[in-house]
């Protein structure tokens, strides 16, 4: 993140209240920190609407075990050509004696991950499929110097 800027916001009362509502039900230390997180993720929002934006995302999936070949189909779909550059980890769960749950990790254009969680969550026995997405843009900046190794 570059130079922090000082800006001033004119706010509705009661919105400055739901906002400081907010500010302590997720523990904030600020206002600014908040407005500051939740311009970020509008905005992100906004560019996912983009096909082409690159973006991250995890795609969540809840199955029965027991349902004939699902395990396997899971596993073959990832494997796909066009589905595997998308998919950069993977974790398996087993939430009970039936259900599991399977968290895929994704990077590419917010499109291809989109459609590769729409087509993992209508295989049948799926029985919950959810996405969560962030636009890169903004986050991986050329000035990225911190201590850990990539």
């Amino acid at each position: 993140m570059g130079k922090i800027r000082r800006i001033g916001v004119s706010i509705e009362p009661g919105l400055l209240k739901n906002l400081d509502k907010y500010v302590r039900s997720k523990e904030y230390p600020s206002r600014s920190e908040a407005i500051r997180d939740l311009v970020s993720d509008r905005l992100s929002q906004e560019r996912l609407q983009n096909p082409d934006e690159i973006s991250v995302g995890s795609i969540m999936i809840l199955y029965d075990h027991n349902a004939r070949g699902l395990s396997d189909k899971l596993t073959d779909f990832q494997h796909e050509e066009g589905h595997h550059g998308l998919i950069i980890s993977a974790t398996h769960i087993h939430i009970d004696e039936d259900i599991c749950l399977e968290i895929l990790a994704c990077k590419g254009r917010a499109g291809s991950i989109k459609a590769l969680a729409e087509k993992i969550s209508a295989i049948k026995g799926v029985k919950h499929g959810e996405l969560t997405m962030r636009s890169m843009s903004g986050i991986s900046e050329p000035s990225h110097a911190h201590p850990h190794r990539h």
